[in-house]
């Protein structure tokens, strides 16, 4: 017989992390590993490094042909990972 007040595993591990203050870092790791799914590996190749500080992604890009445009496409980059992780993660992107 089941309980009316039980939850899920999902729930639970969610609710954990939250009270932990771990979910934040959770889904600034899901933006990073979701950069090659959502731009492709044409720009990944150009990527050399990317992390998050305080909502904003610091993108290193070797060619400044290429970091120029994605300057002009970061809202919608931005909304693409956003959307991709389920959450508002970073609210800036800055390409170095």
């Amino acid at each position: 017989m089941r309980r009316s007040n039980t939850e899920s595993l999902a729930e639970i591990i969610y609710h954990l992390l939250k009270v932990q203050h771990l979910e934040q870092p959770l889904f600034e790791k899901r933006i990073i590993n979701a950069w090659p799914v959502v731009l492709g590996e044409q720009i990944t190749q150009y990527t050399s490094r990317l992390e998050i500080k305080k909502s904003v992604l610091y993108v290193n890009i070797n060619s400044s042909v290429l970091r120029q445009e994605l300057f002009f496409s970061r809202e919608e980059i931005k909304n693409a990972l956003n959307k991709y992780v389920g959450s508002e993660v970073i609210k800036e992107i800055v390409f170095r």
